[in-house]
């Protein structure tokens, strides 16, 4: 599963840089945050015994349905990244940008343990740390290192994409080296006692710190006038294109799951060569995505028609967005299993063997269900985002 939060709307002076720099944000947020809507629809309404990404019995259709959300993460991430330098020029003030950091990073781990754990199990049988849990550490953690020189913190985002993938995976993981795991290790399970829920890590915060600090490294070409910047995204893009290609092509770094040709043709030959590690997110990965996404940034800011300004509302309430769309998912969900095989279950949480004999996976359902959360979801953001218009309540910044 995947999902994402976000920093709020900045709003700023409105010249023609000013007003694009926001619109490109806001557009690819807004799109990632629609796409990712299409990954928790497919857990919780048409799961599948088998993982997606197993070559060896997943389809195109299914294998591209989840190929296509792995863009969401580190798309949200690094924007989360570049909001946080744009946020700090309009505060004026890294003192008053580092608090909010701080305050704003622990709210969402709280959130993502309180909130979406029940949301996405329907209990707190397991505490769940996903993507929100990730960004608020990093923002946490970002609340001390933005004071260091820009040179040092582009050296640190370098040496941390590149580096992790060099470090060993622990097994297993132990009272004794958790603190390593979750900088590091992805997915695994703490156990807390009898009586507390264990912790299910899903993101470990170090690579994903990685790709909030190079948004933030990057975030003043935002400031630049549109050409130069929009030339910078594309030659960036290219050239993490260029190096995913060039290091996937040979195997010999940067993923833990090598491409090779496939029994069951060319096709899903292609598919392995595409089949990048997401947990942790590898250098490959991060490369693939951040690739296309700097692409399709370069291309937003002149972008304005129906589309782009529906996406854009999303984009501006990214945080309320996320809970929404997780409560209109799980309790279609809740009713959905109910009707259909007379007791509510979950099945994204429970095990195969113990699914309704009635009950099979349906991409055509999971689609169908996906465009009727974004639709519904669209209404409420709307509402919201011109309430942030309107107001200027303290707690409006966290929500």
């Amino acid at each position: 599963m995947q999902s994402a939060a976000e920093l709020p709307t900045i709003v700023v002076a409105p010249s023609r840089a000013t007003s694009s720099r926001v619109q490109a944000v806001d557009v690819m947020r807004g799109l990632v945050m629609v796409i990712m809507a299409l990954d928790h629809v497919r857990e919780l309404w048409s799961p599948t015994a088998f993982r997606p990404e197993d070559l060896t019995q997943a389809t195109g259709w299914l294998f591209f349905t989840r190929w296509i959300t792995h863009f969401c993460a580190p798309t949200f991430v690094f924007l989360s990244g570049v909001s946080i330098w744009l946020l700090q020029q309009k505060k004026g003030s890294r003192g008053v940008t580092s608090r909010f950091l701080v305050t704003r990073g622990l709210w969402l781990v709280v959130t993502e343990v309180l909130v979406i754990t029940f949301l996405l199990q329907w209990s707190y049988t397991i505490l769940v740390l996903e993507v929100i849990w990730a960004i608020g550490c990093g923002m946490v953690l970002l609340a001390g290192l933005l004071w260091l020189p820009r040179p040092v913190l582009a050296g640190l985002a370098a040496l941390i994409l590149p580096g992790h993938d060099a470090l060993p995976i622990i097994q297993p993981v132990t009272g004794s080296n958790v603190g390593w795991a979750l900088l590091h290790n992805t997915p695994f399970l703490v156990p807390l006692g009898s009586s507390v829920p264990a912790l299910l890590v899903a993101y470990s915060v170090g690579p994903w710190l990685g790709v909030m600090l190079a948004g933030y490294v990057i975030g003043p070409w935002f400031a630049r006038p549109l050409p130069e910047r929009a030339q910078w995204l594309r030659l960036a893009g290219v050239g993490l294109l260029g190096l995913f290609v060039a290091l996937r092509a040979t195997n010999w770094y940067g993923d833990p799951a090598p491409w090779s040709v496939q029994p069951r043709g060319g096709f899903y030959t292609v598919l392995s060569f595409l089949n990048v590690s997401k947990y942790p997110p590898s250098l490959l990965f991060v490369s693939l995505t951040l690739g296309v996404s700097l692409l399709l940034l370069s291309q937003l800011d002149t972008a304005d028609n129906r589309l782009t300004r529906w996406l854009r509302t999303f984009g501006q309430v990214p945080f309320f967005y996320f809970v929404l769309h997780l409560l209109l998912i799980s309790v279609g969900a809740w009713i959905w299993t109910r009707l259909s095989f007379g007791q509510a279950i979950n099945l994204s949480f429970a095990a195969p063997p113990t699914w309704p004999k009635e009950y099979a996976p349906s991409l055509w359902r999971a689609y169908a269900v996906w465009a009727g959360v974004v639709l519904v979801a669209y209404w409420p953001c709307r509402w919201y985002r011109n309430f942030k218009r309107h107001h200027t309540y303290w707690w409006l910044s966290y929500v």
